[in-house]
């Protein structure tokens, strides 16, 4: 930034105090909050994080300084949540991501599964990717494929899981034709997320060790594949080294938000 466009020091000093008089108001909320879900709290930790964003700009600007403070922003936080106080029916929202990382481990477990269907029509099914994945998703429920991905060649991606409430439950097939286009955030009474992103602020503090007794606990999972697998995927010319692969031949799978089942 040049000299010109610099903030004044008064600029600066006006920041501080408005930060001041932001973390008086944002106590005062809290001491006479009406619920846990008060929306004075919300609308109060919102003026007071804009306010610490201006000063911190203002005095890297003028000082080439920063705060302590690290305040998340909307994008991080839900609304306050509007839905019924006593709510009588819920509902479960989840999505999980995946990577296809081995194409051809996931084709393994979907012929076995073929083999063990003896009234099923379609016996080729398993011969693309795309179709064993309907195949293993048919066999298995979600919650079994997020607990044994690895096995089933896939890696897993982000993972997020709403409750959402509401005062009555939907009558029997009314949302199924489009069942996440009208989820309210407001009505979200709580949510779960999980992604590699959460992690990144602790990689640089892993040392060789640490990471050395991470790769030789992946080993010892992978070496746990049932035999006959195992020989299946040597016929098809698979390495069962539990790499789950990160090469241009991986395919991401995006699974779609979907209802708790």
């Amino acid at each position: 930034m040049s000299d010109a466009a610099q903030p004044t020091a008064a600029e600066v000093r006006a920041a501080a105090e408005a930060v001041k008089t932001a973390l008086d108001r944002h106590l005062a909320a809290v001491e006479r909050r009406s619920g846990e879900d008060d929306p004075a709290v919300y609308d109060a930790f919102n003026q007071l994080a804009a306010a610490a964003e201006a000063y911190d700009e203002l005095l890297y600007d003028r000082y080439d300084e920063v705060t302590p403070f690290e305040i998340p922003g909307a994008d991080d936080t839900l609304p306050p949540y509007t839905g019924p106080e006593e709510p009588s029916a819920l509902s479960v929202l989840i999505r999980r991501d995946y990577a296809v990382a081995e194409p051809q481990r996931l084709m393994a477990h979907a012929r076995r599964i073929e083999a063990a269907d003896e009234e099923s029509t379609d016996m080729d099914a398993s011969g693309t990717v795309h179709g064993a994945l309907s195949l293993l998703f048919g066999e298995f429920e979600p919650d079994e494929i997020a607990s044994r991905h690895k096995e089933f060649g896939l890696e897993e991606g982000d993972s997020t899981l709403w409750v959402t409430a509401a005062d009555e439950a939907a009558d029997p097939g009314e949302w199924l034709e489009a069942p996440f286009e009208q989820v309210d955030p407001q009505s979200v009474v709580c949510r779960f997320d999980v992604s590699a992103v959460f992690d990144d602020e602790f990689d640089d503090d892993l040392d060789d060790d640490e990471e050395e007794d991470g790769d030789a606990d992946a080993d010892g999972d992978a070496a746990e594949l049932d035999e006959d697998l195992a020989a299946e995927l040597d016929e098809d010319g698979v390495e069962d080294d539990g790499s789950e692969g990160d090469g241009p031949g991986d395919t991401a799978v995006p699974a779609g938000l979907e209802a708790d089942r």
